[in-house]
């Protein structure tokens, strides 16, 4: 399965900077909002049968729109979709990526939602719903079965200025729509742990960001830093507590 439920994602040594950010929702224990009704976030990605996106187009462009969505006016203060935003985000910030193409893709993209792209990756992100309160045009598309390949060597590391880079973890093997809801968690901490300043700037730049698998011997590095990490709660495909990402913040000039 590509859902994913993660638990609240911790920032290496436990919660990041107080002085910074505003308004993280950032929590490690369980609260008495996990009593409460739970949301989540949906994302659909294009895969069209004689057209799919690459893997790190699909990835990239998904950890985007979870920013996108963040940012959005319409999710903030008095937005329309700020109470949903609010009461997803008050519980666990979990994520789940279903794919579509042709009448299915045309369907979901009429429903309320932002159509964010990438190179050739096509992904709508929605805001969030009931956990067991779907709307129907996205209820019955497909969650199993996203998988996704790069074609050629994998992208290197030097990524330029401006550029946030999310790490995911050589020692997992994840499906891509798995993968995608993973990225997404990376780069909504990401996103919580900066101040309005930076907000601002990487939102102005239009969110440039990679996705990277690290290489096996810089794992335990980069996952013992300090940065914001992803810890999954292992409701599908891996283990509970299995560190799945490490977001850095845009690379400076």
């Amino acid at each position: 399965m590509n859902s994913t439920d993660s638990p609240y994602g911790t920032g290496g040594t436990g919660s990041p900077d107080p002085t910074r950010g505003t308004g993280s929702p950032f929590r490690q224990e369980p609260t008495p909002r996990d009593e409460a009704p739970q949301f989540v976030l949906p994302l659909v990605v294009r895969i069209e049968k004689n057209a799919p996106p690459s893997r790190t187009d699909a990835l990239e462009t998904a950890a985007r729109a979870v920013v996108v969505m963040l940012s959005d006016e319409r999710s903030s203060g008095d937005g329309e979709w700020a109470g949903r935003v609010r009461d997803w985000q008050d519980g666990r910030i979990r994520k789940v990526v279903r794919r579509a193409r042709g009448a299915e893709w045309r369907k979901a993209s009429e429903l309320p939602g932002i159509t964010v792209t990438g190179s050739g990756a096509e992904v709508r992100v929605f805001p969030p719903v009931p956990l067991y309160g779907w709307p129907k045009e996205l209820s019955k598309l497909q969650v199993s079965g996203t998988e996704l390949e790069d074609p050629g060597e994998p992208a290197g590391d030097d990524v330029g200025p401006g550029r946030a880079l999310i790490w995911l973890n050589p020692e997992l093997h994840m499906s891509t729509g798995k993968e995608m809801a993973q990225v997404g968690h990376g780069a909504q901490l990401l996103w919580w742990e900066m101040d309005e300043d930076e907000r601002a700037s990487w939102r102005e730049a239009g969110f440039p960001l990679a996705v990277r698998t690290a290489a096996a011997g810089r794992w335990a590095e980069l996952a013992a830093s300090g940065l914001p990490t992803v810890r999954d709660a292992g409701f599908t495909e891996i283990a509970p507590g299995s560190v799945t990402v490490v977001a850095d913040h845009p690379v400076r000039d």
